[in-house]
């Protein structure tokens, strides 16, 4: 398995957990908890992004890699 690889299924597993905060911030009644939950979620979108550009990084180089 490449880098690019596991760096991808590392974005999927940010993708699910992004997902998962934000059901529990509007499933949840108390409003510390909404926060809470909401701010978590802003905090893996903003490290996702990070990783989704190390994922284009990455398959650039591989391209480059592989025709040579």
């Amino acid at each position: 398995m490449t880098v690019a690889s596991n760096v991808k299924q590392t974005l999927a597993s940010l993708k699910g957990i992004e997902s998962q905060l934000s059901a529990f911030a509007l499933n949840s009644m108390e409003e510390e908890a909404q926060k809470a939950f909401h701010e978590a979620m802003v905090l893996v979108g903003e490290i996702k992004n990070d990783i989704q550009l190390r994922v284009y990084q990455l398959e650039r180089e591989e391209k480059e890699y592989s025709s040579s």
